[in-house]
């Protein structure tokens, strides 16, 4: 078995209110060195045994339904599961 590790972001160039509001809050409890925050997703996937290339399962299923890549980034780490 394989554990995915999946981090999920809005892009650079994409507002985050949710982000905002948490600055605006971290800032109002006196955390004012707090310069941006930015608000994501982090997802662990196991995948069983597979003939096909783990890379490829995960970007495929990012792309289709885990991000929306026109407003997302993502990145995984792929590791042996115990």
């Amino acid at each position: 078995m394989t554990k995915v590790k999946i981090y999920v972001t809005l892009r650079e160039s994409v507002l985050d209110p949710q982000g905002s509001a948490v600055k605006g809050s971290l800032g109002k409890i006196g955390y004012n060195e707090v310069e941006d925050v930015r608000i994501g997703k982090y997802l662990e996937v196991t995948i069983g045994e597979t003939d096909r290339d783990i890379d490829t399962i995960v970007k495929e299923m990012c792309e289709k339904l885990l991000t929306n890549t026109v407003i997302e980034d993502y990145r995984f780490e792929v590791e042996e599961a115990n």
